[in-house]
């Protein structure tokens, strides 16, 4: 994470803020309980403190904080991180991550279908010869885009990692992590996921279509962590990162960006009591998205789930979706959202979404308008209150409907959040986040 474009800017700030220094100090330091949400010494048995966010709802979230001695795994790479997983079902487990995992160690070419060439491919769908009126479902196994797709389903089975009811993964130290994979959070309850940098897997085999758009567009898969109508989860003190395969290394093809990377966040399908702490998500393009269609079937099972917290993340140079929203009732407090030239928005106001977004701090270059930090999808009231852009208070409902009055948006999410821990002014809330956010940081 290049923290250079704004780690001068805060200490410039920190200096000027009276006794915020020792207070900082003091919330950081190893007895905090908002870094220490249980009393347990050992981190990979630490459960969810009560109140901190939509996770400690009801039953909380304890992940594998009760197994026992043959449950607890140390792993050191991709076969041993998924047998672990497989160990003992639902179980409670433990499971320790040593040093950085790479699930597509031995690259791309481990996954290409018998006969998938690439310069095939372009040659074949090239928008001068194939066109953009037809798309590619009904191409045949034999054909590029059938073994396009052939590869592809190899990727997807090598590189997602199922994750169990009652479980918790945890980085050991400083330099813990997994590459390339997608943590699938799917249809299970109880999970935690801390101290590791996740590196966005990389899509080895994206898909044309040619009808997605006016020109047509790349689409890929896979994202860093789903959790798909899953319960009781808790994100705490990761590093969600491109890492070595950033966009803005990324080739165009047929015009278009080859788009390797989908989410780095995304909780969809009736997934319910989220909380995400400490995180740091950074150089990514579509963040993080909570409800992923509009349509009415979808709707059925979002309404009244999705809920979600998102407290003391730094969200640094990003493009959109941090989060884009649909349906949940989402608290958004003490985050800090550090943003760079190519910057669109962060958060997105959904299909009936209630987002309430109190006491965070925006860091924004010179040029880019606090308006643009809201986007209206639909016409959903929200909550914004206590924000500062740039070391002042800014309505942002307000700049927003005055310079985009186009897509005016309605103030008042409708309900008011209960769970949280400590909230923070948003004037110290840069400070916190850079002493305490992201893998390797958890006391």
């Amino acid at each position: 994470m290049n923290r250079s474009k704004w780690h001068g800017h805060v200490r410039v700030r920190a200096a000027s803020l009276a006794g915020c220094t020792a207070l900082v100090l003091a919330l950081t330091g190893t007895g905090a309980q908002a870094h220490s949400p249980s009393h347990h010494h050992d981190p990979a048995r630490q459960t969810l403190g009560a109140g901190d966010g939509w996770a400690s709802h009801g039953t909380g979230t304890t992940g594998g904080a009760a197994a026992d001695a043959e449950h607890v795994h140390t792993v050191t790479d991709w076969a041993e991180f998924k047998a672990a997983l497989a160990d003992g079902g639902s179980a409670p487990k433990i499971i320790k991550v040593k040093g950085t995992i790479d699930a597509v160690f031995e690259g791309c070419e481990a996954f290409a279908a018998p006969g998938y060439d690439f310069d095939a491919y372009l040659e074949k769908y090239a928008p001068q010869t194939w066109g953009l009126e037809r798309d590619l479902s009904a191409e045949p196994d034999d054909s590029p885009e059938g073994l396009r797709r052939a590869s592809a389903a190899q990727q997807d089975t090598a590189i997602k990692a199922n994750i169990p009811a009652n479980t918790t993964i945890i980085g050991v130290g400083r330099n813990a992590g997994i590459k390339g994979a997608s943590l699938q959070i799917k249809g299970v309850d109880n999970v935690i996921v801390r101290n590791l940098t996740l590196e966005s897997p990389v899509d080895c085999f994206p898909q044309w279509d040619p009808t997605d758009g006016s020109q047509g567009n790349w689409n890929s898969e896979y994202d860093t962590a789903v959790v798909y109508g899953s319960t009781h989860v808790w994100l705490d003190h990761n590093t969600f990162t491109d890492g070595e395969h950033p966009d803005s290394e990324a080739p165009t093809h047929f015009g278009m960006l080859y788009q390797q990377h989908d989410g780095e966040l995304d909780i969809v399908r009736g997934a319910d009591y989220v909380t995400a702490s400490w995180n740091v998500f950074t150089e990514h393009d579509k963040t993080i998205l909570i409800g992923n269609s509009d349509s009415e079937s979808t709707a059925v099972g979002d309404r009244g789930k999705l809920k979600a917290t998102f407290h003391h993340n730094l969200f640094s140079n990003l493009v959109e979706r941090a989060p884009r929203v649909r349906f949940g009732q989402v608290d958004v407090y003490n985050n800090h959202f550090v943003a760079d030239a190519g910057y669109s928005y962060s958060f997105g106001i959904g299909k009936e979404s209630q987002l309430v977004a109190e006491h965070n701090a925006f860091t924004l270059p010179k040029g880019i308008s606090p308006a643009k930090i809201l986007k209206r999808w639909n016409d959903s009231p929200l909550t914004a209150a206590g924000n500062r852009v740039n070391g002042r208070s800014v309505d942002l409902i307000a700049v927003h409907n005055a310079e985009i009055p186009a897509e005016t948006l309605r103030s008042g999410a409708g309900w008011t959040p209960t769970l949280r821990t400590a909230v923070h002014p948003a004037r110290i809330v840069p400070v916190l986040v850079e002493h305490g956010a992201g893998a390797g940081r958890i006391r």
